[in-house]
C-alpha cells in the first residue's frame, strides 16, 4: 500500500457508533479503542473525520411501514427519535470541525447530505468504519463504490451481533470493492 495514499482526498467515516448500537454488542471495547486510534490518526493527519449517524423525527415520519428493517422502531424499546439516541458514543465524540451526517436508511448516503459534503471537501476515498458491518458498514461500501469513490475497509473498526457475518463480508465479500485492512496498518500507512 502507498504511504500516505492521497490523504487531502480521503476522510475516515465513523457510522453508527451511538449509544443504542454499541450496546447491542457483547464487548464494545476493542472496536472503541480501535475506531479511536484511526480518528486520532486521522485528525493528526489533518483527515476529515465524518460522523454518520442514524436518526428520526419523533413519531418517526419518514419510516414507511413497507420498510422491514426501520418499521420496527414506531413499536420497539430502541429509541431512534430522541437526542440521546442520536449522540456518538461519548469515548469517540465528535470535536469541533467534524462534520456530523444524519442519515435515515442503512446507507450513509440514502437520506443525508453525505454526498453533497464529500463534494465539497472533494473526498475521492472514503475510509469505512461502523456498527454493523452487515448494515451500514456493507450498503454504504455498495453505494460507494457503484459511485466510484475508492473505499478502505478498517476491519477492527466494524462490528455486528453476528460475528461470523462479520467475518464473511470481512474477509470474503468486501475485498471485492474495497481494500480491507487493519486499523493498526493503516494508522501506519497514514502517520504524519
Amino acid at each position: 500500500m502507498e504511504q500516505n495514499k492521497n490523504q487531502q482526498n480521503t476522510a475516515l467515516l465513523v457510522m453508527d457508533v451511538q449509544g443504542v448500537t454499541v450496546n447491542r454488542l457483547k464487548d464494545s471495547t476493542p472496536l472503541i479503542n480501535s475506531i479511536t486510534k484511526a480518528i486520532q490518526t486521522a485528525r493528526n493527519s489533518k483527515m476529515p473525520v465524518i460522523y454518520v449517524i442514524v436518526g428520526f423525527r419523533k413519531g418517526y415520519p419518514e419510516v414507511s411501514p413497507n420498510n422491514k428493517s426501520f418499521s420496527v422502531l414506531k413499536n420497539g424499546t430502541q429509541n431512534f427519535d430522541t437526542e440521546e439516541a442520536v449522540k456518538v458514543h461519548a469515548s469517540i465524540a465528535p470535536e469541533q470541525g467534524d462534520v456530523i451526517i444524519i442519515k435515515k436508511r442503512v446507507s450513509a448516503f440514502t437520506g443525508s447530505d453525505l454526498e453533497v459534503v464529500l463534494r465539497s471537501l472533494e473526498i475521492k476515498h472514503l475510509v469505512l468504519s461502523g456498527i454493523a458491518t452487515s448494515g451500514v458498514v456493507l450498503s454504504t461500501l455498495r453505494e460507494a463504490a457503484d459511485k466510484d469513490y475508492a473505499i478502505t475497509v478498517l476491519s477492527d473498526c466494524c462490528a455486528d451481533v453476528d460475528e461470523e457475518v462479520h467475518r464473511v463480508l470481512i474477509t470474503k465479500i468486501f475485498p471485492r470493492q474495497a481494500e480491507v485492512i487493519s486499523s493498526e496498518e493503516w494508522c501506519a500507512n497514514n502517520h504524519s
